[in-house]
């Protein structure tokens, strides 16, 4: 067996880097050798940011987005609307809301969607969480903003029945959420009109 042209210490950061979404082996090989090229302007910066957000950044106890501090940044601002809850199934989707600007409520991340083929089971979810925030009487909607997919379709209809009795409006995206659309891959103009056009489950 031929031995590799890179140290093992190469080799380790190509292994941990391709195991990143998006990045495959060769990715992993190209992204490993710019750093080491730029160690000054890119390696080291990395190498103490990674381990800076690995001792602060951690879940919010309260909505499950991630921050330094918990409650995180966006539970403890004083310009968000409390009456109204969005229910995503990944940090990401709060980021791509946040990003677009179209919603000044409270998240509440799930941490995935039900699945019988993954074996994902509500008590796996943070529903029990998102249902004893709702009962708090200063909430009055809460907000589907699922993923359009069938398994993503399948969570939103569990919870709406789970939501029954509270006293609360339920509202999901419009369907400007294309089918089989991601909130983290749309523009900013779809998710605004989505939120906007938002209707009762």
């Amino acid at each position: 067996m031929a031995a590799s042209p890179a140290g093992s210490e190469i080799e380790r950061l190509i292994s941990l880097l391709a195991r990143l979404p998006g990045l495959g082996p060769r990715s992993a090989r190209r992204a490993a050798l710019a750093l080491v090229k730029k160690r000054e302007q890119l390696l080291l910066p990395l190498a103490e940011a990674l381990a800076d957000a690995g001792a602060k950044i951690r879940p919010c106890s309260s909505c499950g987005n991630i921050d330094a501090c918990d409650p995180c940044h966006i539970c403890t601002s004083p310009g968000r609307d409390i009456t109204m809850i969005c229910v995503v199934q990944e940090v990401g989707d709060v980021w791509a809301l946040e990003r677009a600007a179209a919603f000044r409520g409270r998240y509440h991340v799930l941490g995935g969607c039900l699945s019988a083929l993954d074996g994902i089971r509500p008590e796996d979810l943070k529903i029990a969480e998102l249902i004893a925030r709702a009962q708090d009487e200063d909430v009055k909607e809460v907000i589907l903003a699922m993923n359009a997919t069938i398994d993503g379709q399948t969570t939103a209809h569990y919870i709406t029945d789970h939501l029954r009795d509270c006293d609360v409006r339920i509202t999901r995206l419009a369907h400007g959420v294309p089918v089989g659309g991601e909130l983290d891959y749309l523009d900013d103009g779809t998710l605004t009109a989505a939120l906007q056009s938002r209707r009762d489950f």
